[in-house]
């Protein structure tokens, strides 16, 4: 059973993220505050924490900042606040994904979902991911479609390799170009465009419209991988 640290200062928010979760066998702790997040999430060492940004003793990105600097546990922000710049203010602070406010419960429910199975799969060796027909083992860079092989550039592996590890949850473009060209061209999003571009064209049935590197406006990008 799953555990999940429900970050949250409204009690009837809490109430219904207590109930949905329970429903779905997840084993849920609750903070109100900021500061009682961070002594739940060390005691209690849980799977996933939801959090909230708006919190009674302080904003939520420091529970995640403070976090980050002894976990890699999946964070999922859930929040009022719709603003692309507080959006990826988080994401850069460490969390994994966004839900806003008011909220989908069968959405929220694929977004943990989707973050606990990037927990599970992560590891030293890079994944072999599943984009519809083709193929990408990303350890012994190989591509395959049922046409034949598929040639990507070590820049595309790398770019792909990233995505990947963090397959299913918002990946923001800083994290990209600091993971892949470096801290130094931070900012620089046109090299990083280029590759995806390229990528989408040898990876989408339709690059125009693609369904497995998908945009976030305003934020960074989504694998959607397709499972074996």
């Amino acid at each position: 059973m799953h555990s999940v640290l429900v970050i949250e200062d409204d009690a009837a928010i809490r109430n219904v993220l207590r109930v949905l979760l329970q429903a779905e066998r997840y084993r849920v702790v609750e903070a109100e505050t900021a500061a009682r997040a961070v002594i739940e999430a060390r005691t209690h060492r849980p799977d996933l924490l939801l959090v909230d940004l708006g919190l009674s003793d302080g904003d939520g990105l420091k529970v995640i900042s403070n976090v980050r600097t002894w976990s890699a546990v999946p964070i999922v922000v859930l929040s009022a606040r719709t603003m692309e710049p507080q959006k990826i203010a988080a994401l850069d602070a460490g969390a994994d994904d966004y839900v806003t406010k008011p909220f989908s419960a069968p959405e929220l429910l694929a977004r943990v979902r989707a973050a606990l199975r990037r927990t599970a799969r992560s590891s030293d060796q890079p994944p072999v991911v599943q984009l519809g027909a083709i193929s990408i083992d990303l350890a012994r860079r190989e591509t395959h479609a049922a046409s034949g092989d598929v040639h990507l550039t070590p820049l595309e592996y790398r770019v792909l390799e990233c995505l990947a590890r963090q397959a299913g949850m918002i990946v923001t473009s800083n994290h990209l170009i600091r993971e892949v060209w470096g801290p130094n061209r931070l900012g620089d999003t046109r090299m990083l465009r280029v590759c995806l571009k390229n990528l989408r064209q040898k990876l989408e049935p339709n690059p125009s419209h693609p369904q497995f590197i998908v945009t976030e406006a305003g934020l960074g990008y989504r694998l959607r991988v397709t499972d074996n």
